[in-house]
């Protein structure tokens, strides 16, 4: 065994560790469910996770208000992810077996910036719309989702696209903002 084994053995240990560890603190963390660390997380118990997800490191889940009843992040089983940040203030929902790249960004909601002389982020939150992804969707890397998106099951989101508008399923969207430039067949 070679010094590299046995470091990713000690990371994959202290994975697992960690996320039996914080399991308690989420609406939600299915059976086989892995948190690699880096990982942050505002209000873990408005964030359920599925069965056999994998979050990779340095992945952010942060839930700003607590007004709303129950979880707002819902991610379903063996969904893939790595370095993403979810923002939600009322729902976003990744259907099972989503893959996200790296840098993925995924909000329900913006700030306002309309006050001149106010900070953006000291500005009341507004555009607050539910989003989806659907089953088996792929947003390569850098993607960001804004409000009120749906983006259908199936469908793949170019890397670096920015997806303002609901993207139909089974098809290859990529832009800023995105635009379906393909159909996928089968």
């Amino acid at each position: 065994m070679n010094g590299m084994t046995i470091v990713q053995n000690a990371m994959r240990l202290r994975d697992a560790a960690y996320t039996g560890f914080v399991r308690g603190g989420f609406a939600g963390l299915g059976s086989g469910s892995r948190i690699m660390l880096p990982f942050r997380a505002g209000n873990p118990h408005k964030v359920w996770i599925g069965d056999n997800v994998l979050i990779g490191p340095s992945s952010w889940f942060m839930v700003p208000r607590l007004d709303a009843d129950g979880p707002v992040i819902f991610i379903h089983d063996r969904v893939r992810m790595n370095q993403t940040s979810i923002a939600a203030v009322t729902s976003v929902v990744i259907e099972e077996a989503v893959g996200l790249a790296r840098g993925v960004y995924i909000a329900d909601h913006m700030h306002g910036f309309d006050e001149p002389g106010v900070p953006v982020r000291d500005q009341p939150l507004e555009r607050i719309a539910p989003v989806r992804i659907g089953r088996g969707a792929w947003l390569g890397q850098n993607v960001v989702v804004m409000p009120g998106v749906t983006i259908g099951a199936g469908a793949v989101i170019g890397a670096n696209s920015v997806v303002t508008r609901d993207v139909p399923a089974r098809t290859v969207a990529a832009g800023s903002p995105a635009r379906v430039i393909r159909e996928l067949v089968g």
